[in-house]
């Protein structure tokens, strides 16, 4: 793959303007919407099945499923949502936050594993602890290297029918075939809460603006990687590398993702 290739989805993104239901977190609403806005994406956030469902049929682009805080309640609304999103065609992102630590999400995002997502987002942990090799973190923090998930992932991806983005140090992503490393990235970006989450958002933007679920995850990774290295350069603290992320986000040309990416 070609860093032009992951150009191309940030210009095609800006021009799409694609629309995301984020079926998110309640601590990582605001930072979401904030970053599909500095991309070039836009956010909408639901709470009623009825709606999710004809939003997806409508005009929605891209579906998130965070299961960062989840309930029974919501858990339905998350079903409802992925079976409209299919009948409609759309794409939808699985962010499996904390699985393998507590019983209840787990075996939902196994479930959900049934219901085919285009691309699953979540740290070494999580990736391991979906396809049944680990136990799981430490909260929705990884105890493991992105590295060592790299199996865990191709096996999701084989069994799936999927693309698998494990996020750290160095992003992987794969179909179950082909794995791609990317480089980019601050360890800041783990110090501020809900940028991980929003991750899954902005990737779930890229594949709805890409040719493919793997070119899209590839390019979610170098995006929000180089953004975030910009950041960090001219803010080294949490509070303001919060706000200098999104304006990096805004700034950030084709070009740059073009010339900056760093395929390992």
């Amino acid at each position: 793959m070609k860093t032009n290739d992951l150009a191309a989805v940030l210009e095609n993104l800006r021009k799409k303007n694609p629309l995301i239901l984020s079926l998110t977190n309640n601590v990582v609403q605001s930072i979401t919407a904030n970053m599909l806005l500095a991309v070039g994406a836009a956010p909408v956030m639901l709470n009623d099945a009825a709606e999710c469902g004809q939003l997806l049929s409508v005009c929605a682009n891209g579906l998130l499923v965070n299961v960062g805080t989840l309930s029974h309640p919501q858990a339905q609304l998350m079903r409802s949502a992925v079976d409209a999103a299919h009948a409609a065609g759309v794409p939808w992102v699985l962010d499996p936050v904390a699985v393998g630590l507590l019983r209840f999400r787990t075996e939902f995002c196994h479930e959900l594993l049934a219901m085919r997502p285009t691309l699953i987002r979540g740290n070494a942990s999580e990736i391991m602890a979906l396809a049944g090799e680990a136990a799981g973190g430490r909260g929705t923090d990884t105890t493991e290297e992105s590295s060592a998930a790299v199996q865990s992932a191709r096996k999701l991806a084989q069994q799936c029918g999927c693309t698998v983005l494990v996020t750290g140090p160095v992003d992987y992503v794969t179909d179950g075939e082909r794995v791609l490393a990317l480089g980019n990235g601050d360890p800041l970006m783990t110090r501020v809460t809900g940028v991980g989450c929003a991750m899954g958002a902005l990737a779930a933007a890229c594949v709805a603006s890409a040719p493919d679920a793997f070119t899209g995850a590839a390019a979610c990774a170098a995006i929000l990687g180089i953004a975030g290295e910009r950041a960090a350069a001219r803010c080294p603290r949490p509070g303001s590398f919060a706000g200098a992320l999104l304006d990096e986000l805004d700034a950030l040309s084709p070009a740059e993702v073009a010339e900056f990416t760093r395929i390992v």
